[in-house]
């Protein structure tokens, strides 16, 4: 966690981490989706300094985590994809749908 982090998402870290390590992730992946978690949740608030844009305009990571509850893993969502093809420089991203996207990102489907 960030230096001068508030108590509230110390706690908010340390149970979504557990939460994936109960899941199965491994403890590395489980510090990685707790801590980015709780960074998107501090950007959507102002709590940082600095936010992307994804941040701030996606879902709440509360409501994405509950709609996948409902309907499945569904992946990163458009946005997230183009942003990091855009990070990756992807030639013809505007231009690519989600799957395409995701192709060219090298996920898996």
């Amino acid at each position: 966690m960030p230096r001068g982090s508030s108590p509230k998402r110390e706690r908010q870290y340390e149970h979504i981490k557990e939460s994936a390590r109960d899941r199965g992730d491994s403890e590395k992946r489980a510090e990685e989706i707790a801590a980015r978690t709780v960074n998107k949740e501090r950007a959507r608030v102002g709590e940082s300094k600095t936010a992307s844009r994804t941040s701030v305009e996606d879902m709440s990571s509360a409501k994405r985590g509950g709609q996948r509850s409902h309907k499945g893993a569904q992946g990163p969502t458009y946005d997230q994809l183009y942003e990091e093809a855009r990070r990756r420089g992807v030639h013809g991203r505007s231009d690519m749908n989600k799957q395409q996207l995701r192709r060219a990102l090298g996920d898996k489907d």
